[in-house]
């Protein structure tokens, strides 16, 4: 299929079709053909038949996964089945999550000639600073954005796994935000520390006259989420006694209130969240498998912030724009430095209350170090007695020297990970996964 086969086809009517950017490229990664969405997010810089489609959404010099990345272009000239994965572009707005879609075009021979390629823009996230929702860039940070976005538009239920603090209720709106369900309530639920009693009356709701003080009748949760997104967080903190009943409602999506005797309905959508390991606790006895089985049909697992180091200062940016503060805040390097250096236990959750116990220390406009708690700073410290030391005449694995090297790299250079990758001849997954782990 040559170009002039291609341009038999009305490509510009059927491009047009699509309410989002979407171009025509050849196995060279050249672009044949765009709609005026794609001009109006990526400008009119682009040359037809010259330009790549690397060049224009990342400027990038050569394809997507010579640059530590998965490319769903060549995938999709490889295996010559379509493909779809969350990318980073940049947009004449800034950098933006776009959820990339190719679809082969064939030629007589059966051999993929051309591919259609779909952007669509996520909502849901952002890739440049943001006073809410969810910030990132980092690889783990975007498998997990390319899961959520998957499951958003989805009806299954979403069990959130991971750290305490790693915005597990900030995912769950994100996936409630990206579905059919958008305009209608989201109810959280925390369950830890409900009693039998507070988990029915708060859950189902009561009668007028059901208990002592129930002097008119109160609609529950449940009630509430119809239409929308049940979110029940820490499920894992369900006693055993109330699994029952809890499994029951997601079943049968009926409940009776406290005090009545009728059945009724809500329709809602189902997320839960836990920080504890429901596997263990089902070999422990202390977790229903039919219930585990009932919430758990699409996982995703919330990276902590130590494996998301290339989020930090996106991350620092967003949440300083949050603080009550009429000026314009800013990190100093060697506050940054001793920030991007902390493994933050406490994740996201810890950042925060990190950055706002600085903004009151300061005097000024810009975090200091001195403004930073000791468990911060006394890290670095803590971080160089460890060095390792060594010298020509001792033996060591190569895995050994190659340990002491990147932790004498990280110590000493404040390069992002995808231009430390760069400076030392690997991908960007080779070096995460070569990465000192944290103790």
């Amino acid at each position: 299929m040559d170009s002039e086969r291609l341009n038999v086809l009305d490509i510009d009517r059927i491009l047009e079709m699509h309410r989002v950017p979407a171009i025509i490229l050849d196995k060279a990664y050249r672009i044949h053909a765009v709609n005026s969405h794609y001009r109006a997010v990526y400008g009119d810089r682009v040359a037809l038949g010259r330009s790549r489609c690397y060049e224009i959404s990342h400027d990038y010099t050569r394809p997507c996964d010579q640059e530590g990345e998965h490319c769903p272009v060549t995938d999709c000239i490889n295996s010559g089945q379509s493909q779809r994965l969350l990318h980073v572009h940049l947009s004449s707005e800034g950098r933006e999550h776009v959820d990339v879609e190719v679809f082969p075009i064939f030629d007589d021979d059966g051999e993929v000639a051309y591919m259609l390629e779909i952007l669509t823009p996520i909502q849901i996230s952002s890739a440049m600073p943001s006073p809410v929702g969810l910030v990132g860039v980092s690889s783990s940070f975007m498998e997990t954005m390319n899961l959520i976005n998957r499951v958003a538009g989805k009806g299954a239920a979403v069990l959130l796994t991971g750290e305490s603090g790693t915005g597990k209720e900030v995912a769950a709106r994100a996936i409630h935000d990206g579905s059919q369900r958008y305009n209608k309530p989201f109810v959280p639920v925390e369950c830890s520390g409900l009693t039998e009693t507070l988990f029915e009356s708060e859950l189902f709701g009561y009668e007028r006259g059901a208990f002592t003080g129930a002097l008119a009748r109160k609609s529950g949760l449940v009630e509430v989420a119809h239409g929308g997104t049940l979110f029940l967080d820490e499920i894992g903190d369900v006693p055993l006694t109330l699994q029952v009943k809890l499994l029951r409602l997601l079943e049968t999506k009926t409940f009776r209130r406290v005090g009545g005797v009728t059945s009724h309905h809500s329709d809602f959508r189902l997320i839960c969240a836990t920080n504890r390991t429901l596997e263990e606790m089902i070999e422990q006895g202390t977790f229903r498998t039919d219930l585990y089985y009932r919430i758990g049909a699409f996982p995703i697992q919330m990276p902590p912030l130590r494996e998301r180091q290339d989020d930090l200062e996106l991350l620092i940016s967003s949440m300083l724009t949050r603080c009550d503060s009429n000026d314009t805040i800013t990190v100093s390097p060697a506050a940054m430095q001793l920030l991007k250096q902390y493994d933050y236990p406490g994740n996201i959750r810890e950042l925060l209350n990190i950055l706002e116990r600085a903004v009151i220390m300061m005097d000024q406009t810009t975090i200091l170090p001195e403004h930073l708690p000791t468990v911060v700073t006394g890290a670095h410290q803590h971080d160089a007695s460890k060095r390792i030391e060594f010298t020509l005449d001792e033996i060591l694995t190569l895995e050994e020297v190659e340990q002491a090297y990147l932790q004498h790299v990280l110590r000493h250079h404040t390069l992002d990970r995808e231009s430390l990758a760069t400076q030392l001849g690997v991908s960007i997954r080779t070096l995460y996964r070569k990465l000192p782990k944290p103790s």
